[in-house]
């Protein structure tokens, strides 16, 4: 698939989807909506692909939801933003879903949907110089893209509160204290770490990966036992696969797992 709203590339085992709408400092539309949503479903499908990185064209991340095309559609805007929505929604819940680990790769402002993004995702580097804000009800809209899921269950409910109603502006420094980003480097640096670290996940168990972020991710919902049980169900399945079988024979063996070949 070709897009316009976003660069697609694939390169040793790594996805990179970066927004592009640097004229609109990465807003989202319902072009890039239905894009973003392809290319999850891409990363997703592909065998070849072990890990993602998202990150932003410029000097912003994504600064959320296009208001100056929300506000062209009228009285057609309720029925828009579920579209809207729906892809955007659909990628979320595939990029969470799938074995690949997600890496945001957070460059400049992370605000709305692009803030939604970033926590959604499994990893979070950011620059130096990179600012978070929930700002939805700043301009009397209310969160989407999954923060109204992971914020709280990160920061706690008071202070997701706060972030939500306040529309308080993080640093990227803030952010790593709250539990929100995973690492904040130099602003030259973020795409690089991004692409280190991917390297890294890449070698690993893609099965394993997948699995256990399943796992932690039922584990809010669950009872202890229901989870314990989910638990001995998922090593159980994991021993058996080729990933398994590989990861504890390398072990033994004492040599570096192959798990690209067992893939």
């Amino acid at each position: 698939m070709e897009y316009r709203t976003l660069h697609f590339e694939v390169a040793e085992n790594v996805a990179t989807i970066r927004l592009c709408r640097p004229e609109a400092a990465n807003a989202m539309n319902l072009e890039l909506a239905k894009e973003l949503m392809h290319a999850s479903l891409q990363c997703d499908e592909s065998p070849d692909i072990r890990v993602v990185i998202i990150t932003g064209v410029d000097r912003a991340f994504s600064v959320g939801g296009d208001l100056r095309s929300f506000a062209e559609q009228g009285a057609q805007l309720p029925i828009h933003l579920k579209e809207v929505t729906t892809y955007l929604h659909a990628a979320i819940s595939r990029l969470t879903r799938m074995d690949a680990p997600v890496i945001a790769a957070v460059n400049g402002v992370a605000a709305g949907a692009g803030m939604s993004l970033a926590i959604a995702s499994d990893l979070v580097i950011a620059s130096q110089s990179a600012r978070f804000t929930m700002a939805y009800t700043k301009v009397g809209l209310t969160p989407d893209m999954s923060s109204s899921y992971f914020l709280p269950r990160i920061v706690g409910l008071k202070r997701a509160l706060e972030l939500t109603l306040t529309n308080r502006v993080l640093s990227a420094q803030e952010a790593y204290e709250l539990g929100l980003v995973t690492q904040v480097v130099a602003d030259e640096e973020v795409l690089a770490q991004a692409q280190t670290l991917a390297a890294q996940l890449a070698a690993g168990s893609k099965a394993a990966s997948g699995a256990a972020k399943r796992l932690l991710h039922s584990g809010w919902s669950e009872t202890l036992e229901t989870q314990l049980e989910n638990e001995t169900q998922s090593l159980a399945k994991m021993a058996q696969s080729a990933e398994g079988v590989e990861g504890i024979a390398a072990f033994l063996e004492k040599r570096t797992p192959d798990f690209k070949a067992k893939a």
